[in-house]
């Protein structure tokens, strides 16, 4: 099963920020632009001199993954079973 998201749902789940860290070891990121409304405009991969996040950034991105996992911890168990 393939179930479509959208990429606002993909980054308030904390894991864009998680798979960012680690493309910047790459010196790669995946951009999102914002809408003035608040909608995710142009979604694109982008090369970047940055490494990592600041600490709140990052805080803030497990504290969602976390909440994440809670919300989704059966329907994740039964996918995998």
């Amino acid at each position: 099963m393939i179930k479509g998201k959208t990429w606002k749902e993909f980054q308030e789940t904390g894991l864009l920020l998680f798979i960012n860290q680690f493309l910047h070891i790459f010196g790669w990121a995946i951009c999102l632009e914002q809408n003035e409304d608040g909608s995710i405009g142009n979604v694109f991969p982008a090369r970047t001199n940055y490494r990592g996040f600041g600490e709140a950034s990052t805080d803030k991105a497990y504290k969602k993954i976390t909440k994440f996992m809670l919300d989704n911890a059966k329907e994740l168990n039964e996918e995998v079973n």
